[in-house]
């Protein structure tokens, strides 16, 4: 008797069990679909819905990511990152105003972002500022000058006026690293319209914003997979920008970088000698052996490991070049079409030493930010 009923009491325990999780199964599905729902409305819905109105006030300098928290604290959106992920992508990006608007709970996002941006069909912008894979902020400082955006000290005072509580990424920078500019790295490389109002820190706010917009949330976790944090993607992507002349050859450069720095071996490449050398300008184009020795903490023919920072803004793909690296057995490569910019890529010094045209004016051992002899 006691068996059989130790036995309905077990079988009854597991029913209850079993209904426990599949119910806790439906409330995590529901609540999966839910969030992919509502996320994908605030970036992509244009349908708006019955609501009630909501008064807003967004004060003067506020970036995009503080009227995000504003609007959510508002209970107008529920995610701010979806908020300026479509803002970043619409015509409205760097046009929000400052003032007091009454919004409603039923707008869309870009319904929001309209009737914060008052007048904007007459507002046009007066120029464009391209900054291009692989510009350092120097090269940017010195464009916004060229231009008439802003001076370069006022452009290079705003980048290294702004701190994590600005923008969070920068809690990835170790602690007393002597880098040049903290930020170098994370300027994203884009087209950013100007306009009369544009300030020195609202486009540096917008390229942070950018970078954050592109640096999504699956290449967080592929980073954090492989044991990089942001800044070690963006140093190791940096290399890569400045080595790779075509897109086929970067995840190749990706997966040398790896095999040198796992088997030890100084990364000895050029484009982490020319920063320091050129002051970030890149405006010498080939390395003398003289210049292999410049003391430096860039310098990865004198030092092991990674440089100690980027030593330029890199774009997408080669950050994905990072994120998924070619796996192979290569150590070696240097130039093999100057005009093409491709590469011979060997596995051994040898084989190095053979596939290269010895020779060069003036002694050259190394071309610019395209080869890599791995030797002193």
């Amino acid at each position: 008797m006691n068996n059989t009923a130790n036995n309905i009491a077990r079988f009854v325990k597991a029913i209850i069990l079993i209904v426990a999780v599949v119910s806790l199964g439906s409330i995590v599905k529901d609540y999966v679909k839910g969030f992919y729902d509502v996320y994908k409305y605030e970036v992509e819905g244009t349908e708006t819905k019955e609501g009630v109105d909501v008064v807003v006030t967004i004060p003067e300098g506020a970036s995009a990511e503080e009227i995000a928290n504003i609007l959510k604290d508002k209970g107008l959106i529920q995610y701010p990152k979806a908020f300026i992920k479509r803002l970043q992508d619409s015509e409205y990006r760097g046009r929000l105003r400052s003032g007091t608007y009454t919004l409603n709970t039923g707008m869309t996002t870009l319904d929001m972002m309209a009737a914060m941006c008052p007048a904007y069909e007459e507002i046009l912008p007066i120029d464009q500022l391209v900054i291009p894979e692989g510009f350092t902020i120097e090269m940017i400082a010195e464009r916004c000058e060229e231009q008439g955006i802003c001076s370069a000290d006022e452009f290079l005072r705003e980048v290294s006026s702004v701190t994590s509580a600005d923008f969070p990424y920068m809690e990835d920078i170790p602690a007393g690293i002597p880098v040049k500019y903290k930020l170098q790295g994370y300027i994203f490389p884009a087209t950013y319209d100007i306009y009369e109002d544009t300030t020195a820190k609202s486009l540096v706010e917008w390229m942070l914003e950018t970078f954050d917009n592109y640096y999504t949330e699956d290449m967080q976790t592929r980073a954090a997979e492989l044991g990089y944090s942001s800044f070690d993607v963006v140093t190791r992507a940096s290399i890569v920008e400045r080595e790779a002349k075509v897109a086929t050859e970067r995840a190749t450069i990706a997966g040398v970088i790896n095999n040198r720095l796992n088997s030890g071996m100084n990364l000895e490449m050029c484009p982490t000698v020319l920063y320091p050398l050129t002051d970030g300008m890149y405006d010498q184009s080939q390395v003398l052996y003289e210049d292999l020795s410049i003391e430096s903490e860039y310098n990865t023919y004198l030092n092991s490991g990674l440089p100690v920072g980027p030593i330029c803004n890199p774009g997408l793909d080669c950050i994905n070049a990072v994120l998924y690296p070619e796996q192979h057995s290569y150590y070696f490569y240097h130039v093999d079409d100057e005009e093409a910019g491709t590469h011979i890529f060997t596995e051994t010094y040898e084989e190095h030493i053979d596939t290269q045209i010895i020779g060069g004016p003036n002694g050259i051992p190394v071309e610019g930010e395209e080869e890599t002899e791995g030797e002193e």
